[in-house]
C-alpha cells in the first residue's frame, strides 16, 4: 500500500502503547524536535522564593490546601431525576446508584471487552455502519469515499448524547469525532491509491447519529434515516468566527475572504455547551500538511518539508503549503469547532477567539456572573493550559444568542506556582514534607477586552499564533493537558495531564510541584479551585492522583487514600462526571506504561475514600478508551473504543473486537455498558399466575426484591411506606438533603424506607395526616395510591370529572380527579362491577400491574409538579 509509516519506532515509545498510534495519530509528535522551545521559566524559577504553607494561607493559595484535605460530602447537581431509571443497589460513593465491584486489570494484548461481574456491553454503532437506508452496508472488500462518505466514520474519539425532549429518554440524538484512520488496517492491501486517499478523508469528520431504545434498561441502537443523522466531512464549509475571522493570516485562494474553511481533522476530545452544542477539538491537524517548515510558527507547531503519512498533499493541494496560494491552510486548523446536532443544515463554526494550538478539547462552565467560561488543554508536550471567558452573559433560554459567546472573549494562560522548597520536588514523585502536591496560580492575559496584552503581538496573531504568544508571557509548560473539565456539582476543574518522557531529560524543563516526576511515564491530574468565581484570575491547586501501579513499586500519590486499595492507572485522558460528581477517567497507554489494556476508572473526590481508583471496565487489544459518558443514574455507560487492533495488518488483524468472529476484523466502536437482569423468580409466583409478566418486570427492575424467604406475597396489602419507596425506585432513588425538622412524628431517620418517604414528602407525593404522621405500615387505600401516582406524575392538568369515574366514586369526593386521571390513562380499568373501591387496600400484585402500566405501556415518568 502507498500508504507511508515512517519511523516506527517501537523500542522509542514512551508512554503511548503503539508506535502505529504515534505515527498516524500525532506524526510521531513526541520523537521529534521538541515545539516549544522557549526559555519562559517553570513556576519554581518564577517564584521570587520558595513559598511556604504559612505563607500560602494568608494568600490565595489556602483554598489548595482546603481542597487538599476536604472530606465533606460533595452535593448533588440541582437536576430532577431522570423518568424510569434504576434504583440505588447499596450505592456508590457520593450515594451514586452505579455501583460495582472493580475489575482486575487485564494484561495488555488480551483481545476482550471487560467489565464487572453483573454488568453487559452492547456495540451502538461501529465504523461502516450505514446511516441511511441507500447507503451500502459496510463491506471490507468494497469500499470507496462515496460510500465511506454515508457510513460512520473510523476512530470515534469524543462523544456526547442528549435525549430528546418529550421522549422520556427513549430517543436521544449522538455526537461522535472522527479523529484520524489507520488504512493499513481498514482496506485490503490490493486497494489502489486514489480509493485510499478518499476512503481516509471520507473517515475524517464527525457524525450525527440518532438513537433509540425500548426503555432505560435497555441497550440504545442508532437509527438509520433518523431526522438529525448527518455526516461532516472534508468538503462540509466551517464558517471561521471571532476576531481573526477575515484576517490576512487566514486567507488562502479558495477563501480570499478568510472566513470559510473546508473540513476538520485531528478531531479529538470536546464538550457539551449549556444551550446543547457541542465543542469538538482540532489536535493533530500539523500531520495533514506539508509546509517549508522554516518559519518561527511552523516550528512551533511541528510543521515540516516531509511527506505526511497519508500523502494527501499528492493529490490535493491545500495539503500542501508551499503551493502559491495555500500558504495560510495550516493556519484555518488547531480551532475549537461548535456544531448544532440538532439542525442538520446548520453551519459548523471554528471560534477564534478560543485561539489556535492542539486542542484537546473545550469544556464549558458559566460562571457566578452569567460568563461563559472553557477551559482547554493543548496536548503535547511542555505546553499549556488554557481559560476563554465570554464578553456576552449566558440567558436562560435564549439559545440564539447564547450560540454568539464563544464568538468574542478574553483568553489567558495558565502559571502555577508550587508550596514545597524545590529540593523536595526531586523528580521521583515522592509527595513532599506537607503531604500533597498543591500551590497558587493565575491566569495570564493574552488578549482581555478585545486587545492584545502580548507584546507584539496583535491579536490577529496572538490568536492565530498562539503558542507563540503565550512563550511570551512565561507560563508553566506542563506534562500534556488532555481532557480539562470543570465539575458542574463542585465548580472545580481537573486537568488530565497525561504523560511526558521528556521531563527532566538533558536540556528539557525539570520537574516541578504540579508535574513532579522525572520520565513522566504514567501521568497525573490536577484539582483546580478557581479563585472568587470561576471567571477569576488567581487560582488553587493540587494534585488529585499521579499515576501508575504500585503493585510494581511505582512511585504513586491517590490523595492520601491507601495504594494498595486502589486499581493501577496510567496516561489518563479524558474526563467525565456522574450525577454527583464522581470523576471518571478513560486512560490511553496504560499497555505501555504499567502493561494492562487501557479502560475507564472511577475516583472518589470526597470524603475518607478520596482518591479512590476503581476500573469500570477494560477495552480490547491495542485500543484506546475515549468519549466517556456516565449515567450513573441509569447505571449505565458509554465509551468510544478507538484504534483496537491498532499494530496488526489487515491480512493478520490483532483484534477483532467487537465481532470477534472469524474473518472480521478491528473496528472502532461506540459501547453501552449496562447491568445484566437480575434473577426474577418468587417461589410464590409460579408463570401464569395473574399479573405473573409485571410481577417479574417488577423484580427485574429492582423496584422489588420481594421477602427474604424468596416469595413476593402477591395478594398481600401494600404499605405506605412500601409505596413511596415503589416511587422513590423508579424514580432512580435520588440523593436527598436531610430535614432539619422531621416532617412526621412517626419516621425517623433509620427506619426502613426513611429516605424514600422523606423524598415523596419532600416532592410533594406523600403529605401525611392531619396529625403529622405518616403511618408507615399502614396499608395505603387504592384512592390514596392513585394520588401518590398522579403527584408523582407532576400533578398533569385534569379536568375535574364532572361525572364519577367510577360508580362508587362520586365527582366531588376526595381524590376523585386522581382517579379519573388513572382511569383516564389507561392504568386502572377498576373492576367488572364498575366500581374502584378506593377505601380498599391495593394488593402487590395489583400494584405491580399499575406501576408497568404507568411506566412500561404510557411511559410516565417522575416529574415534579410546578
Amino acid at each position: 500500500m502507498p500508504l507511508r509509516l515512517p519511523l516506527l519506532m517501537t523500542d522509542h515509545v514512551a508512554g503511548k502503547r503503539s508506535a502505529v498510534t504515534c505515527a498516524l495519530k500525532c506524526d510521531n509528535q513526541c520523537f521529534g524536535p521538541t515545539c516549544n522551545t522557549s526559555s519562559n521559566g517553570y513556576f519554581r524559577d518564577i517564584a521570587a522564593a520558595a513559598l511556604s504553607r504559612r505563607a500560602l494561607l494568608g494568600g490565595a493559595a489556602a483554598g489548595a490546601v482546603a481542597i487538599a484535605v476536604t472530606t465533606g460530602t460533595q452535593a448533588a447537581p440541582a437536576q430532577a431525576a431522570g423518568p424510569g431509571v434504576l434504583p440505588a443497589e447499596g450505592g456508590g460513593p457520593a450515594g451514586s446508584p452505579l455501583e460495582f465491584d472493580a475489575i482486575s486489570p487485564v494484561l495488555l494484548k488480551t483481545d476482550e471487552f471487560t467489565v464487572p461481574e453483573g454488568f453487559a456491553w452492547h456495540p451502538i454503532i461501529r465504523w461502516g455502519d450505514k446511516l441511511w437506508s441507500d447507503a451500502p452496508d459496510f463491506d471490507w472488500d468494497a469500499q470507496s469515499g462515496e460510500t465511506q462518505s454515508v457510513q460512520f466514520g473510523y476512530n470515534n474519539d469524543y462523544t456526547e448524547i442528549q435525549e430528546v425532549p418529550g421522549s422520556d429518554g427513549l430517543r436521544a440524538v449522538m455526537f461522535v469525532n472522527h479523529e484520524y484512520t489507520n488504512e493499513n488496517i481498514m482496506l485490503p492491501p490490493h486497494t489502489d491509491a486514489a480509493t485510499i486517499t478518499e476512503v481516509g478523508l471520507a473517515a475524517h469528520g464527525l457524525t450525527v447519529v440518532d438513537l433509540e431504545r425500548d426503555d432505560r434498561r435497555s441497550p440504545y441502537r442508532y437509527v438509520v434515516d433518523g431526522e438529525h443523522n448527518r455526516r461532516l466531512l472534508s468538503d462540509t464549509p466551517y464558517a471561521l468566527t471571532g476576531p481573526a475571522a477575515g484576517s490576512d493570516l487566514l486567507t488562502t485562494v479558495d477563501d480570499p475572504s478568510g472566513r470559510e474553511v473546508l473540513g476538520t481533522f485531528g478531531n479529538c476530545s470536546g464538550g457539551l455547551t449549556p444551550w446543547g452544542t457541542l465543542l469538538s477539538g482540532e489536535e493533530n491537524f500539523h500531520a495533514y500538511f506539508r509546509a517549508p517548515g522554516t518559519s518561527d510558527a511552523d516550528k512551533r507547531y511541528g510543521i515540516t518539508d516531509k511527506a505526511t503519512a497519508r500523502g494527501w498533499e499528492n493529490t490535493h493541494a491545500r495539503f500542501d503549503t508551499r503551493t502559491p496560494g495555500y500558504e495560510n491552510e495550516t493556519n484555518r486548523f488547531g480551532w475549537i469547532v461548535e456544531v448544532d446536532p440538532w439542525d442538520p443544515t446548520s453551519t459548523p463554526r471554528k471560534h477564534t477567539a478560543l485561539g489556535r494550538f492542539k486542542h484537546e478539547g473545550a469544556n464549558v462552565i458559566v460562571a457566578e456572573n452569567g460568563h461563559v467560561v472553557a477551559y482547554s488543554g493543548d496536548d503535547e508536550k511542555f505546553d499549556y493550559l488554557y481559560k476563554f471567558v465570554s464578553h456576552g452573559t449566558y440567558v436562560e433560554g435564549d439559545r440564539k444568542h447564547n450560540m454568539t459567546l464563544l464568538e468574542e472573549g478574553d483568553l489567558y494562560v495558565a502559571r502555577f506556582t508550587g508550596n514545597s522548597p524545590a529540593a523536595e520536588i526531586d523528580g521521583t514523585g515522592a509527595v513532599p514534607a506537607d503531604g500533597s502536591f498543591d500551590g497558587s496560580g493565575e491566569w495570564i492575559p493574552l488578549v482581555v477586552g478585545g486587545r492584545s496584552r502580548v507584546p507584539g503581538f496583535s491579536v490577529e496573531e496572538a490568536l492565530v499564533h498562539t503558542r507563540l504568544a503565550a512563550d511570551a508571557v512565561s507560563p508553566t509548560k506542563m506534562d500534556r493537558c488532555e481532557d480539562v473539565e470543570p465539575s458542574l456539582a463542585s465548580r472545580r476543574v481537573y486537568v488530565a495531564c497525561t504523560n511526558n518522557s521528556d521531563r527532566g531529560a538533558s536540556g528539557k524543563a525539570a520537574p516541578d510541584e504540579a508535574n513532579p516526576r522525572r520520565e513522566n511515564r504514567d501521568g497525573h491530574v490536577v484539582e483546580i479551585d478557581e479563585q472568587g468565581d470561576q471567571t477569576s484570575t488567581t487560582f488553587a491547586w493540587n494534585l488529585l492522583l499521579v499515576c501508575g501501579d504500585p503493585a510494581q513499586g511505582d512511585v504513586t500519590y491517590f490523595s492520601g487514600f491507601p495504594r494498595d486499595k486502589v486499581s493501577p492507572i496510567s496516561c489518563p485522558d479524558n474526563l467525565a462526571f456522574d450525577s454527583v460528581g464522581n470523576l471518571w477517567i478513560s486512560t490511553d497507554g496504560a499497555p505501555d506504561g504499567i502493561g494492562y489494556n487501557d479502560g475507564l476508572f472511577r475516583v472518589t473526590l470526597t470524603g475518607d475514600a478520596r482518591g479512590r481508583v476503581e476500573q469500570f471496565l477494560s477495552v480490547p487489544a491495542d485500543a484506546e478508551t475515549c468519549g466517556p459518558i456516565v449515567r450513573d443514574q441509569d447505571r449505565t455507560a458509554f465509551v468510544s473504543v478507538q484504534h483496537p487492533g491498532e499494530e496488526g495488518s489487515y491480512e493478520e488483524p490483532t483484534s477483532m473486537f467487537p465481532e470477534f468472529e472469524k474473518g472480521s476484523g478491528p473496528r472502532p466502536t461506540v459501547v453501552q455498558v449496562l447491568p445484566t437482569p437480575r434473577p426474577t423468580a418468587f417461589t410464590d409466583v409460579p408463570e401464569g399466575t395473574m399479573y405473573y409478566d409485571e410481577i417479574m418486570w417488577m423484580a427485574s427492575e429492582g423496584i422489588t426484591t420481594g421477602y427474604p424467604d424468596g416469595t413476593f406475597r402477591p395478594l398481600s396489602p401494600v404499605n405506605r411506606d412500601a409505596m413511596a419507596e415503589y416511587l422513590y425506585r423508579l424514580a432512580g432513588a435520588p440523593a436527598i438533603t436531610p430535614p432539619r425538622t422531621q416532617p412526621f412524628t412517626d419516621v425517623r431517620p433509620g427506619m426502613e424506607h426513611y429516605e424514600a418517604m422523606i423524598w415523596a414528602y419532600q416532592q410533594g407525593i406523600a403529605q401525611g395526616f392531619g396529625d403529622r404522621t405518616f403511618r408507615p405500615t399502614a396499608p395505603i387505600a387504592r384512592d390514596a395510591m392513585a394520588a401518590f401516582l398522579y403527584r408523582y406524575a407532576g400533578s398533569p392538568e385534569t379536568a375535574a370529572p364532572t361525572s364519577p369515574p367510577f360508580t362508587d366514586v362520586p365527582a366531588r369526593s376526595q381524590f376523585a380527579r386522581e382517579i379519573a386521571w388513572l382511569k383516564a390513562e389507561g392504568i386502572s380499568t377498576g373492576w367488572a362491577d364498575g366500581t374502584y373501591r378506593p377505601l380498599a387496600p391495593i394488593h402487590r400484585d395489583a400494584m405491580a400491574a399499575f406501576l408497568h402500566r404507568a411506566t412500561v405501556t404510557r411511559r410516565i415518568s417522575f416529574r415534579k409538579a410546578g
